[in-house]
């Protein structure tokens, strides 16, 4: 029960937080927005009907930056000043502080990533059905549109564990944003072990086209940089100072 009080605080502060709402909402929003661009688009280009997963797979690597925000945000913007005082002052034990911490950023992450992909699914439906260019029957797999709300709550987790880490809004911002969009993209296409990094082995939840990696293997081996990063991240958490 406590951690669940220190859960709904926590809620409640990110509520609160121009910063959290304005990534929550503006995920959402802008992936309505890319999902009936990219329908548009596809149909433009090939005049036929559309693929809804298709269209969803192209755009979830551009949302995630809002799902790696939300994720930074619990913690950076406590440890930016001495906000993390006074919350010690009132939450002495670190870890059960960390631990709803935690929590709420599963749940921002959750109810944000869910919004989104439902945002993306309904916006290329529409977005075809007005261009003329039906979605093909049978399109929606709803194992890879859950691969894809699991995939951007994992992002946001991951982010979420380095910012414990780093200790910082500006690091943990650019440190995830550059091996997600910049580090990963570039070593794949230079050797074939780039598969492990978090994002393209997590990336088989809801794109499977990797050779050696599942939809299984690929969230474990996500889960396992959250599991490595976060215990790190935990340990600083504790241990340090405010």
């Amino acid at each position: 029960m406590r951690l669940l009080n220190v859960a709904a605080a926590e809620l409640d502060k990110l509520r609160t937080l121009p910063a959290a709402v304005l990534a929550a909402v503006g995920t959402a929003v802008v992936g309505v927005a890319l999902a009936a661009a990219l329908t548009a688009s596809a149909t433009a280009a090939q005049g036929e009907a559309v693929s809804t997963i298709d269209v969803m797979a192209r755009a979830v690597p551009f949302v995630q930056t809002g799902l790696i925000l939300l994720g930074v945000l619990p913690v950076s913007h406590e440890l930016a000043g001495h906000q993390l005082r006074t919350t010690l002052a009132a939450v002495p034990r670190r870890g059960l502080l960390l631990a709803g911490k935690t929590v709420a950023t599963l749940v921002a992450a959750v109810l944000t990533a869910v919004t989104t992909v439902g945002g993306l699914l309904g916006a290329a439906t529409v977005t075809a059905y007005l261009t003329d260019a039906p979605v093909t029957p049978g399109d929606v797999d709803a194992r890879l549109v859950a691969g894809a709300v699991a995939y951007l709550v994992l992002v946001g987790l991951l982010s979420h564990a380095i910012t414990l880490l780093v200790r910082g809004l500006v690091p943990a911002l650019v440190g995830t944003l550059s091996l997600v969009l910049i580090v990963s993209p570039l070593l794949a296409a230079l050797t074939e072990h780039a598969r492990w990094f978090p994002d393209r082995a997590a990336a088989q939840l809801y794109a499977p086209a990797d050779e050696v990696l599942t939809t299984t293997t690929g969230g474990l081996v996500m889960l396992a940089w959250i599991a490595l990063v976060g215990a790190a991240g935990t340990v600083l958490f504790v241990r340090r100072d405010p």
